[in-house]
């Protein structure tokens, strides 16, 4: 997907820790090239969805089981969407999108396969009245008849080659140009019997230029060392068709911007010279037509090339009939070799059940060599007990001429492989007929699958003890699920089946992500089935994900919120083949105490709610106090009133430092800001002492300031109202604490200097809260003054 061409894409860095090199082939959102990026712009197609079709390339790997399946692929082609405006597809419409295209290569495979059925029959069809035309005919008419050559295989045009003559049909080279390229093919490629090139100038042809585009890819069977039949195909560029707008007199290309007709011709210059490639079953068409022309040839010896009849009489068939005798002879000899050297174990028996067959293989695997094997009764002497049913059955049928297939039997061991056991063979059995077609015995061609069956019948025993603990009702087992390599889901145990409300059956084999959390189990939205689609198919990936919080709606609509662990699930060799996940559900009393903890936390919110409209409240009045000292400071005042005005503003401003504090995040951080500024020690004791006084004078205490005039005037620099904050809260615990009959409390400070290296003076102030019972001294170390300055 490209969102955007014009967006500068975001470099990616390798781990250098990483032991390959990264590829981003299979990356929705790698950036583009470059100059594809360029001729997106140049045709005004700012975004684009590309999505590929992919189909099986009709290798036998596609029956070999899901697993081989995508070495089996490829790329039949792009379905590309543009869009004018920048545009950014969200992945669940990808992800539907991959889907149809998915569905879609299906269906397009099973119309390939059926075409490619159709071709077959139809070269079949062609291939049968090419023969029939020859045994009627001159070998010319393959050529000058209809069917003829050309209608074998799709192709422009063929020529025969024959004694010294030539027959063209369709687009050909001329005679002249017909001899060179078989003096070529004999000084370069005369040890085959056959060449199919789709380039004529790549394989090595020089007279190729002159033969243009008319003629660029070639097949010749060689019929014999001087006759040959040839096919030809044009380059490939006149199969190639334009689709685009068609292109206007006035576009023309700048140096910079090429136009999307003149890459098209570029991409034609590229192509020209080549034709389409042979496909395999047409080379297979005209290797069965060239061994056919090989027979029909051999009565050149005869001088009778142009006879009416390719079969000369008696006397050749005759011949012919003893070459087959021979024939048969050496093919009997050579499946006798195979059948004794075979990989696999073959045995045979008469009609009365007796062994008169037994190759190295079975001897191997039973023990029993062939002189000890022959005549051996099969079902008394050589199988277990429990299978003479299946082998007597088994022998009945094919001596009457049903043939099964696919059959366990358990073969006895003996000499040195008895210590071994049993061995296990399916076995296919086949009819042994004579000449007359009559039914003589039975043969036996088998598979050792004695190891399999072990492995079977553990894994048999493993699958029963797998699904007594995933599939046990107890409780105490967690819900469990699993999905295959597609995300599909292959695994829903009882737990699951209780949690959600959907049953096994009614899930397995739907996809996880979209059907079953998605239409079965409802997500909250998109974003929440993103995230569960990326821990699955990192799962898979093999990279393990534990405690993700996962919440769906079950069958009923009822919420439920747990904690997600997705494993990967491997095969013995380590590949990966899907995921298994477990879902963590809370306890009742667990739940129980959650809702404990969420009704705390109501109640702690609508606090701190009560909180802040309390410190709202109180900021309006302090605005209206401090808007009042401001007009009073314009007053004319005496010193006292000026000293009470300072007091009361310092009060003030003490307060609305109290109510900023008053902040949930400051709290849970535990951490205050510091204001700092140079202030007079002697206004904060006055704040302090101001703050007590009520309580002083309702509790009948007297207040003892022994405070020298040095330090009332000294200055600091620092955080004046924290200060003020933490002198006031001592006093008023001293002055609750006091004893009200005769009580007091003091407030003494004393300044002591301490030298420093530097040779500067730090001077430390002692502050003293003592009441008649006891006192409290307090070393504050925020007020620092030197020889020469003050500072915090």
């Amino acid at each position: 997907m490209i969102a955007d061409c014009h967006a500068i894409p975001v470099r990616v860095i390798q781990d250098p820790g990483l032991s390959q090199q990264l590829c981003l082939v299979g990356s929705t959102l790698r950036a583009p090239h470059g100059c594809h990026a360029q001729y997106m712009a140049n045709m005004g197609s700012i975004a684009s969805l590309v999505m590929a079709v992919i189909i099986s390339s009709g290798g036998d790997d596609e029956r070999t089981g899901r697993g081989a399946i995508s070495s089996s692929m490829k790329l039949w082609g792009l379905v590309v969407c543009h869009h004018t405006s920048p545009r950014c597809i969200p992945f669940p419409l990808r992800y539907a999108c991959e889907f149809l295209m998915q569905a879609f290569g299906l269906q397009l495979n099973m119309e390939l396969q059926l075409a490619h059925q159709l071709s077959e029959k139809h070269i079949l069809r062609t291939q049968t009245l090419l023969c029939d035309m020859l045994l009627r005919d001159s070998p010319a008419g393959i050529i000058t008849q209809s069917p003829s050559v050309m209608d074998l295989v799709k192709c422009d045009g063929a020529a025969l080659y024959y004694r010294g003559k030539y027959y063209p049909l369709g687009v050909t080279p001329t005679e002249s140009q017909i001899k060179d390229i078989i003096e070529w093919l004999t000084v370069c490629h005369g040890d085959s019997t056959g060449l199919s090139t789709d380039s004529l100038a790549d394989a090595g042809y020089l007279g190729a230029v002159a033969l243009g585009d008319a003629v660029c890819g070639m097949a010749v069977a060689y019929i014999t060392p001087s006759d040959y039949l040839f096919w030809f195909r044009s380059h490939t560029a006149k199969e190639i068709k334009w689709g685009g707008a068609k292109h206007h007199p006035e576009d023309k290309d700048d140096g910079q911007r090429m136009h999307p007709r003149s890459s098209f011709k570029a991409f034609l210059e590229v192509v020209k010279s080549r034709s389409l490639s042979w496909e395999n079953a047409e080379m297979d068409a005209i290797h069965s037509l060239q061994l056919i022309l090989r027979d029909s040839f051999r009565d050149a010896a005869e001088g009778t090339s142009n006879s009416k009849a390719i079969v000369n009489g008696q006397r050749q068939l005759g011949e012919l009939e003893l070459r087959g005798i021979n024939e048969l002879s050496s093919v009997a000899r050579e499946m006798v070799r195979l059948i004794e050297t075979a990989t696999v174990p073959i045995f045979a028996v008469d009609t009365d059940g007796c062994i008169n067959g037994w190759n190295a293989k079975i001897a191997e695997l039973t023990g029993l060599s062939v002189e000890e094997a022959m005549g051996k009764s099969l079902v008394n002497d050589l199988i277990f007990k429990e299978c003479d049913d299946i082998v007597e059955k088994l022998l009945s049928r094919a001596l009457r001429g049903e043939e099964d297939k696919n059959v366990e039997i358990k073969l006895k061991t003996f000499g040195s492989e008895q210590s071994k056991g049993a061995i296990f063979v399916i076995v296919n059995a086949c009819s042994s007929r004579d000449y007359t077609q009559n039914i003589v015995g039975v043969c036996f061609v088998g598979q050792d699958v004695t190891g399999q069956k072990v492995v079977m019948d553990k894994f048999i025993n493993i699958q029963g003890d797998y699904k007594a603990i995933v599939h046990n009702p107890n409780p105490l087992l967690p819900p469990i699920f699993a999905s295959d390599e597609n995300t599909s889901c292959s695994e829903w145990n009882t737990a699951m089946e209780k949690l959600t409300g959907w049953s096994r059956e009614e899930v397995v084999g739907k996809f996880l992500i979209g059907e079953v959390f998605g239409n079965c189990c409802r997500l909250k939205g998109p974003d929440a089935l993103t995230k569960f689609m990326v821990v699955i198919h990192n799962a898979i990936e093999g990279h393990d994900s534990e405690k993700f919080p996962f919440s769906f709606f079950d069958k009923n609509g009822k919420y439920v919120q747990a904690l997600l662990t997705a494993n990967t699930r491997s095969k013995m060799d380590g590949k990966s083949i899907g995921a298994f996940c477990f879902l963590q559900i809370a306890s009742a009393e667990i739940q129980q105490a959650f809702e404990i903890q969420r009704q705390q936390e109501k109640k702690c919110y609508a606090r701190m709610k009560e909180l802040a409209y309390i410190c709202q409240e109180i900021k309006n009045p302090l605005s209206g106090i401090r808007f009042t000292n401001s007009l009073l400071q314009m007053t004319d005042l005496n010193d006292d009133q000026r000293q009470f005005l300072e007091t009361s503003s310092a009060c003030e401003k003490q307060m609305s430092k109290i109510v900023k504090d008053a902040s949930l995040k400051s709290i849970e951080d535990g951490s205050l800001v510091l204001e700092k500024s140079e202030f007079s020690l002697g206004d904060v004791m006055n704040a302090v002492v101001s703050q007590t006084m009520s309580l002083l004078r309702e509790r009948d205490l007297q207040l003892i300031r022994d405070i020298p005039d040095e330090i009332k005037d000294a200055s600091a620099y620092g955080d004046q109202f924290r200060i003020q904050q933490v002198l006031a809260d001592f006093l008023l615990s001293m002055a609750q604490s006091a004893p009200s009959e005769n009580g007091w409390v003091e407030i003494q400070v004393r300044p002591n200097v301490k030298q420093n290296y530097d040779g500067t003076d730090t001077e430390l102030f002692i502050f003293r809260l003592a009441a008649c019972s006891f006192s409290i001294i307090i070393c504050l170390k925020y007020f620092f003054v030197s020889s020469r300055n003050m500072c915090c």
